[in-house]
């Protein structure tokens, strides 16, 4: 099962959430008389200290509540809505529902496609567009137009072969530009440095980034078989040279606060429900403390292991939920699931 401080580290990365106004409203606000005297509202406090007590507080609902993008306020501790889905693969998007433009903001800076800029071999450029993107969410979050400020970008899945149609929005077949697009891009985002190191010593994020999707996804809909039910044929030296650096770069060096598992299963096994992968590798191995989100409609993949054998019986969904909880996903992207109650 999910751990509850991870439940409580999500809540806490971003405690505010904006309705269209001039100023957004920020959970912790010192002129809320509701929560200014609550210990996880006290910046001073370590952060293991705030946490442990915002999840005293939660009620177990609540706690459930929050493992899909869509999060709902918690009224009687002062926390607002908050919506975990934006695009940003090229330029702050409304494609999401994080972001709008429907205030004095009317629109975003959309630059080249990621394909063309990662022709650059230009780590400065890569770095400066991920800034501006940061800089750019930043604002309309300050002017009232966003729902969050967590954006599922950069994709960067190997580009293997042109007939891909989301080939476009990754850095293209190269396993090493690919890992340097994704350190540039995800520290100029995110409000580190060129060179890293400045999250460091002051942890407050500019904008949160998503390296995305984790791992061996390249097919959406070819000869019947579509990205849901796509498994994954990847000898160990292959997902080793060429599919798995990008992601280890992505988390080792550019730090990003966030993971997501792609659709689809390899060697078997579902990326989204695969231990070895999510927890052994990324949490382990790599260090990640992220939060590690599952695609939209992933579940399906899960589903897809008992598709194939049918002498197994189907998971029901929330013993497809525990699955993968079990494996290390912290909540539910594009979630299509039920919202499973502690009684149900």
């Amino acid at each position: 099962m999910i751990p509850s401080s991870i439940i409580a580290l999500i809540i806490l990365t971003f405690l505010s959430t904006p309705t269209w106004s001039s100023k957004p409203p920020f959970s912790c606000d010192s002129t809320n008389a509701l929560t200014k005297s609550l210990p996880f509202c006290q910046t001073r406090l370590p952060i293991h200290s705030r946490v442990k007590d915002l999840v005293s507080r939660l009620t177990l609902d609540e706690k459930i509540a929050q493992l899909v993008n869509t999060a709902p306020g918690i009224p009687r501790l002062g926390i607002p809505a908050y919506q975990w889905w934006s695009e940003a693969l090229h330029g702050v998007s409304a494609a999401g529902p994080g972001m709008v433009f429907n205030g004095r903001l009317s629109g975003a800076t959309s630059f080249p496609q990621v394909i063309l800029t990662a022709a650059t071999f230009d780590d400065h450029l890569w770095y400066r567009i991920g800034q501006a993107i940061g800089r750019e969410a930043r604002a309309l979050y300050n002017a009232g137009q966003a729902n969050g400020m967590t954006f599922w970008a950069p994709n960067i899945n190997i580009f293997r072969d042109p007939r891909w149609g989301r080939g476009q929005e990754t850095p293209g077949e190269d396993p090493m530009v690919t890992g340097k697009y994704s350190v540039s891009f995800v520290r100029g985002l995110q409000g580190d440095s060129f060179e890293g190191g400045k999250l460091r010593d002051n942890g407050h994020l500019q904008a949160s980034a998503c390296c995305k999707h984790f791992t061996a996804y390249d097919l959406d809909r070819w000869k019947g078989i579509i990205r849901y039910s796509f498994d994954a044929q990847v000898t160990k030296q292959d997902l080793a040279d060429t599919f798995q650096p990008p992601f280890q770069k992505c988390i080792e060096e550019g730090r990003a606060s966030g993971i997501m598992c792609a659709y689809n299963s390899v060697n078997g096994v579902p990326n989204c429900a695969d231990y070895n992968l999510l927890t052994k590798t990324a949490r382990g191995q790599w260090h990640f403390h992220g939060t590690l989100r599952f695609s939209c409609n992933g579940e399906v993949g899960s589903r897809s292991t008992s598709d194939a054998a049918p002498s197994k019986p189907a998971p029901t969904e929330p013993d497809e939920l525990e699955e993968l909880g079990d494996a290390g996903v912290t909540f539910a992207a594009g979630a299509t699931t039920t919202p499973w109650s502690a009684e149900g």
